[in-house]
């Protein structure tokens, strides 16, 4: 009997695994992406979305000071894009769509125009 419940095991561990690796594929494809740019001295545009190439039209795009208030309350309009006047004291762009799908943007790595 130990012949035949070995196979079945064995079965059952790779049912498991190919579970779980599809699980997890799936869980990698849909990754958040934000980018921010300065149009010009005085404005800043960021585009959010996912890796899957959805757009993410409504998600929270705050704009925060280094002391963590909230300088600019913002989310994405229906074309994913945000344009908000560049704060004077330091910042960061935090794109928020729910656990797990957050990314910090520095005011140091957007791009001067």
């Amino acid at each position: 009997m130990n012949c035949v419940q070995r196979p079945s095991r064995l079965r059952l561990r790779a049912a498991l695994l190919m579970l779980c690796t599809g699980f997890s594929a799936g869980a990698l494809a849909h990754n958040p992406m934000c980018e921010c740019k300065a149009v010009d001295a005085e404005q800043i545009k960021c585009t959010g979305g996912f890796s899957d190439g959805s757009g993410a039209p409504g998600v929270t795009l705050d704009v925060i000071g280094y002391d963590e208030t909230i300088l600019v309350p913002g989310k994405l309009d229906a074309d994913s894009t945000l344009t908000f006047k560049k704060p004077a004291a330091e910042f960061y762009v935090l794109f928020d769509a729910g656990p797990g799908h957050v990314v910090e943007i520095d005011q140091a790595d957007i791009e001067a125009p």
